[in-house]
């Protein structure tokens, strides 16, 4: 045997371990990548050598759940495939630490609440250090400081982000973490800050005084972007209002609460049962208030009586008839959700005066009940109130149905109202390549629909604050009208404790002093500009300028699909304004992750699965399998049983490398460290079975890159695992025995040349396998990838592979030879199998039939199939014919059937040892 035999599979290695295993992995190969620093951004400076992720900052706000690693998970891939293409990977983690649910969790966490006419006690304890899950009530939590509170949410979500980065690195995330950020830092709230000055400079960002959504629990406004569609219990009242001669015409109402605030009654312009009133003027009930019927074409003619009472205001409806029809203003519910505590001047009737003083200051369903019971005793309400089932907005983290309260707050133009803006935002969706295409649909009906600017104001304590002042008038008012604005080189400020320019401290809040705005963005008025954060836009130095030409715009946006109108859309919205091109060339949409039941996870459903449990349970390769398995846009299943497929299949990687790489080791001679390239030459393989191994390896190659340049990771995976299975149970024990070397049932000893040739093709394919599978089974593949090369470099830094080795190697032979000759010792088994005995029986004599390509393929491998086969005897191969395929079981001429078969003695069973 020469040298190169030997060589050409157990090069490369110095020892393989007496058991291989994925357990132990993880732990292995993070340090070594972290010591490495295998994925940290090499600072090209040329934009085509360089492909940038836009990562989505996880809310930080307790525990992740599984949903998270599916989405990530196909990041990661695309991330990992990237950079074995040949480009410098910018791969960014960022955490989304402002706003409201880690308000949320810092007031459970600590048992503490805000109270802003507090002072900053330095010496500040919470009662809490973590409540094990337990609400704590509003009124069971200290109040403190709105600075001690924001110390208390940066402490917090410290400790979270050490534990989401611990559980990316296990997961395999290729991230390049020296690129961190989160979103309330010094960095995030600079971009932030300047972007919007930048944005109010050029008149696209506003405030006024209008009607807007309000969570009456968390006492802040909410974005159209935010809401929530719930069906709530109700119940439908039949009212009366009546013309000034007494006659009745009645609404159906399943807010009769809101009678005080009524402004008109109407009803559809093609209504017929109406018409005739439009116009005229009747009273309310109880309060007697005058007011009109008018047409509007929202009005539906189908829902209840056909005609309603616009209240200002009950819901979105009311705020667009009052908008469109110039309504008074009749607002009667605080921002706290109760009704106000003075009779509004309009009422002027005694007796609705006094009705009215019974409802003030109470809850709206209080006040609804008290109303109800007047309308019984006044016989304006006919029958008794119907239930019913409707349809109501909620803010997506609040428990309360919205209520729409008037306020000042600050809008961000986004072509909810400008048209020409709408139409650009449209035309930056066509240029925008969405993966899967058919969710460019849910961006084009996003932007049609919307009715208002972006609302980027809240109320809350906890996020990146405007960077604003105003005057304060001689009256002690604010001036709004002219805001006081820092420059971008003191950027961030706070302006609650930071003072503006030609002003001093003891000027706040006094008059002709200043008075800050306290007021926070909204969190994803700063995750809308990711792009901008990480690609270091704007910061001075050469180097920041030089990064940021180098990776922006961007080349990808992952995220899930249920933030295209929030997230993706917002971003879209700020590039467009601020750098007049898209944010990335790319996205891509994950679906979501179901339960057992087919339903949605979520924390609040309380269905999700903790990802520490899978992930300790099966491996990190195996979990990732199953999230990469599963197709951009669509939804999948949890399922443990694709995750035990995964770990299957990692296992017969390490298996199938080890058993191919011990090959020839027993031999006298071997070169340990020879380069790949010289070890394995594709010339070198000459056998037929051998060429159409490297042809189908070829097509899998072609057809796995297609898929992954078309970010179809999951039909990459599939190409790429069927094969791999078929490589493992076919041709490697179709080849093993000439691998080896050894002589077959007669005492014929494999040529050199078809030997090397075996050992060059296992060689040849079980790296490819390698480096295909590594973006996917990052652990395993590099634990063979070392053993393959003597612990030099990594996968995860080496070339994808490309087709034409693969072609060389197979000279033009079919990949059906293996597939045919795989056929060929399945029926050779399957004669064993059905006679009950052992497949080390050998066959005296078989005759197998199949078409003319079939017969052809397996007298190119008999030998092999011989071998695997254990053939001792005669080995005829009978052509199919077409009638005879025709009546085949499965309808095809594909089919190898046995003729004939006899089988020799079963071999002795060696005695167990005592």
């Amino acid at each position: 045997m020469t040298d190169n035999a030997e060589g050409a599979i157990s090069a490369h290695l110095t020892a393989l371990p007496d058991r291989v295993g994925v357990d132990g992995l993880e732990d292995k190969w993070m340090k070594a990548w972290n010591d490495a620093q295998t994925y940290k951004f090499r600072n090209t400076r040329d934009r085509k050598a360089v492909y940038s992720i836009d990562t989505p900052p996880p809310t930080v706000s307790g525990h992740l759940h599984v949903g998270h690693v599916f989405s990530y998970t196909h990041t990661d891939v695309i991330a990992r495939y990237k950079r074995m293409r040949g480009f410098d990977v910018f791969y960014p983690m960022g955490w989304d630490d402002n706003g409201l649910p880690t308000e949320r969790r810092v007031q459970n966490y600590f048992g503490v609440r805000v109270d802003t006419s507090l002072k900053y006690d330095p010496d500040f304890k919470p009662p809490f250090e973590g409540t094990e899950g337990k609400k704590i009530q509003a009124k069971d939590q200290v109040p403190c400081s709105r600075q001690n509170f924001i110390e208390l949410c940066e402490r917090l979500i410290t400790e979270d982000e050490k534990q989401f980065q611990d559980l990316w690195s296990t997961l395999g995330l290729s991230v390049d973490w020296s690129q961190t950020y989160h979103t309330i830092g010094e960095h995030p709230r600079r971009v932030a800050q300047k972007a919007f000055l930048r944005n109010l400079a050029r008149g696209e960002a506003y405030q006024k005084d209008a009607p807007g959504l309000w969570d009456v629990t968390f006492q802040t406004a909410v974005a159209q972007a935010e809401l929530e569609s719930r069906e709530y219990d109700g119940f439908y009242h039949k009212i009366a209002f009546r013309f000034e001669d007494g006659t009745p015409i009645y609404i159906e109402t399943t807010r009769p609460e809101l009678l005080p605030a009524c402004g008109a009654l109407i009803a559809h312009p093609d209504d017929e049962r109406y018409k005739q009133y439009f116009g005229q003027y009747v009273y309310s009930p109880l309060f007697k208030v005058k007011v009109p019927i008018l047409a509007h074409k929202a009005a539906e003619m189908d829902k209840g009586a056909g005609i309603a009472m616009c209240c200002t205001f009950g819901d979105v409806t009311d705020v667009e008839w009052w908008r469109d029809l110039s309504l008074p203003t009749r607002s009667i519910i605080q921002r706290n959700g109760r009704i106000v505590m003075s009779v509004p001047d309009w009422i002027d009737d005694e007796n609705g005066k006094a009705i009215f003083e019974e409802i003030e200051g109470k809850t709206t369903f209080s006040a609804r009940k008290i109303i109800v019971d007047h309308l019984r005793e006044s016989g304006d309400m006919d029958g008794e109130p119907k239930p019913t089932k409707r349809m109501t907005n909620f803010y997506e983290k609040g428990d309360k149905p919205l209520e729409i309260v008037t306020s000042r707050q600050w809008y961000l133009k986004n072509g909810g109202t400008d048209e020409k803006l709408n139409a650009e935002l449209i035309e930056r969706g066509n240029e925008l390549k969405f993966h899967p295409d058919f969710m460019h649909v849910r961006y084009d009906n996003w932007v049609h629909g919307l009715n208002g600017d972006w609302l980027i104001s809240r109320q809350r304590f906890f996020g990146v604050p405007f960077p604003l002042w105003y005057p304060v008038k001689e009256d002690g008012s604010a001036d709004y009208e002219h805001p006081i604005t820092p420059s971008e080189d003191i950027l961030p400020i706070d302006p609650t404790t930071d003072v503006p320019a030609g002003y001093t401290e003891d000027q706040r809040d006094v008059p002709g002093g200043f008075t800050a705005e306290n007021d926070i963005m909204d969190t994803w008025a700063t995750s809308s500009l990711t792009p901008q954060i990480v690609t270091r836009w704007e910061e001075p130095g050469e180097e920041n300028k030089a990064i940021h030409a180098a990776t922006f715009p961007m080349d990808l946006r992952p995220q899930g699909q249920d933030i295209i109108r929030t997230w993706l859309f917002s971003t879209v919205d700020r590039a467009h304004l601020e750098n007049h091109c898209l944010p990335w060339k790319n996205a891509a949409l994950s679906g979501w992750i179901l339960d057992p039941d087919h339903k949605k996870m979520s924390k609040s459903k309380g269905n999700v699965v903790v990802p520490n449990e899978p992930l300790k349970k099966f491996g990190a390769d195996a979990v990732r399998y199953w999230a990469a398995a599963a197709r951009l846009g669509l939804d999948a299943t949890y399922d443990e049983g694709q995750m035990k497929i995964g770990r299957r299949l990692a296992i017969k990687l390490l298996n199938a490398t080890k058993f191919a790489l011990a090959i020839g080791r027993e031999d006298e001679n071997h070169h340990v460290g020879a380069p790949a390239e010289a070890t394995w030459n594709p010339t070198d393989v000459t056998e037929p079975l051998d060429r159409a191994a490297m042809a189908k390896m070829a097509y899998v190659v072609r057809t796995a890159t297609e898929a992954m340049e078309s970010y179809e990771h999951s039909k990459a995976l599939e190409v790429i695992e069927s094969y791999f299975w078929q490589f493992c149970d076919d041709y490697i024990e179709l080849v093993k025995n000439r691998a080896y070397g050894t002589p077959d049932e007669h005492g014929r000893t494999p040529s050199e040349a078809a030997v090397l040739s075996a050992r060059t093709a296992l060689g040849l394919g079980l790296d490819a396998f390698a480096r295909l599978l590594a973006p996917y089974l990052p652990y395993a593949t590099e634990e063979v990838w070392h053993w393959m090369h003597d612990g030099e470099g990594s996968v995860h830094r080496a070339a994808w592979p490309t087709p034409e080795p693969y072609v060389i190697a197979a000279s033009g032979v079919s990949p059906e030879t293996l597939a045919w000759a795989g056929r060929a010792v399945e029926q050779l088994r399957k004669i064993k199998s059905e006679a009950k005995v052992s497949m080390k029986t050998p066959i005296l004599s078989v005759a197998l039939s199949a078409a003319a390509d079939g017969v052809n393929a397996i007298r190119s491998a008999i030998d092999d199939i011989a071998q695997a086969g254990r053939v001792v005897g005669k080995f005829d191969l009978v052509e199919k014919h077409a009638e005879e395929a025709a009546s085949s079981d499965d309808g095809s001429d594909e089919t190898v059937i046995i003729a004939a078969s006899e089988l020799g003695e079963p071999p002795a069973k060696k005695p167990k040892n005592k």
